[in-house]
């Protein structure tokens, strides 16, 4: 299980795991996680945050809105950037990546 999984099964209302999230919008669980993390790292950026997020992951602004829905609205998106953003450096990407090489032992 990966840790954005066990983020979204701690947050109320929010679809069970990363794999459900990508389906009902329509994506590979893959960019679903890549959203999530730019979509909480755009969020402390000033200006429009999904907009901000479809720049740099590429993905239609609707797709976005919808993950932003079922993640718990925009709100929500504090805390993934506070609690992906392992070294406080406002990138929490290179967290996740860290953290996926330490789950495979390439750390």
């Amino acid at each position: 299980m990966s840790l954005l999984n066990g983020i979204l099964k701690n947050i109320g209302g929010a679809p069970d795991d990363v794999a459900n999230l990508a389906e009902k919008v329509g994506i590979d669980p893959g960019m679903a996680e890549k959203a999530i993390a730019v979509l909480g790292q755009t969020h402390q950026m000033e200006g429009d945050t999904v907009e901000l997020a479809s720049a740099k992951t590429g993905l239609d602004t609707g797709v976005l809105n919808q993950i932003v829905e079922q993640i718990g609205g925009e709100g929500s998106l504090s805390s993934f950037a506070s609690m992906l953003d392992q070294d406080g450096d406002g990138n929490p990407i290179n967290d996740i990546a860290n953290m996926a090489s330490s789950f495979f032992g390439k750390k």
